[in-house]
């Protein structure tokens, strides 16, 4: 497990978030809501929940609930959390339904979900147990959460080290399967459903070995971002999506993919 000791206040406060506006780079926002931008989550969340009601935390602009809904109209009632307020703003433009506030604070009342996501926000907070122990809360039986967070024994991490753009300062843990199983079964109200690693950019990969540990602008990750989306949408990059995909596939079953994604239910 590889975690911040001394975390700035900026961090352990969420100051950070609250005034950040990256999320709204155009280009940003052109990948949060490009059709392929949740394909892999959408997959798998899918598998485990096909409809019900959707808790988001750390939902951003919203782009994951927008085609959760989009995509499959009537089948989901869908609740946005963040503590970013421009990001928030955002989302609610687009339609989605949003709360300001903390997870372990808000006020929830009677109201139990059928599936609680956190996607790419374990790796942000301070003390993640806690969160995961309100979502059993307030998952119904049956109800499953998911995980996602970077991998820290991936590939790129292995090759790159300090040179990789995604060991960053407000990234203050960095889970391996093993540990993230450990940090899972600290809360005996969930069983592991599924467990595996996921996501692979080489372009990072190349950018961050001649970058030299050199610190990547937010501009200049949300262009990147833009112009791999827009390679797997056009058609006639094919063959190379087809080989992208099987190496993918290989760094997944390996165990050396960019991230970890876990999918627990409530028992």
């Amino acid at each position: 497990m590889l975690f911040v000791r001394d975390v700035p206040k900026e961090f352990a406060t969420a100051d950070f978030y609250k005034g950040s506006t990256y999320h709204l780079v155009p280009e940003k926002l052109e990948n949060d809501y490009a059709p392929v931008r949740f394909n892999r989550e959408l997959r798998l969340f899918r598998r485990f929940c096909v409809e019900g009601l959707v808790l988001d935390v750390g939902c951003s602009t919203g782009g994951f609930l927008h085609q959760l809904t989009t995509r499959w109209p009537g089948q989901y009632d869908v609740t946005g959390m963040d503590v970013a307020v421009a990001a928030l703003e955002y989302a609610s433009l687009k339609g989605v339904p949003v709360i300001c506030d903390s997870l372990l604070t808000h006020d929830f009342g009677a109201k139990k979900f059928d599936a609680v996501t956190f996607w790419a926000v374990m790796e942000h907070l301070v003390e993640p147990q806690p969160c995961l122990g309100r979502a059993a809360d307030l998952l119904k039986p049956g109800g499953h959460c998911f995980l996602l967070v970077p991998n820290a024994i991936s590939l790129a991490i292995r090759l790159l080290q300090e040179r990789y753009r995604y060991i960053m300062p407000e990234h203050l843990n960095y889970f391996s399967r093993e540990t993230l199983r450990r940090f899972i079964g600290m809360e005996p109200r969930f069983q592991i459903r599924a467990l595996t690693t996921t996501h692979f950019n080489p372009i990072v990969l190349l950018q961050d070995w001649r970058n030299k540990a050199r610190p990547v602008p937010e501009g200049e990750r949300a262009q990147l971002l833009r112009r791999t989306t827009a390679l797997k949408q056009r058609p006639s990059m094919g063959l190379l999506r087809f080989l992208y995909q099987q190496t993918e596939n290989l760094l997944g079953r390996l165990g050396l993919a960019d991230n970890l994604v876990a999918v627990l239910q409530k028992r």
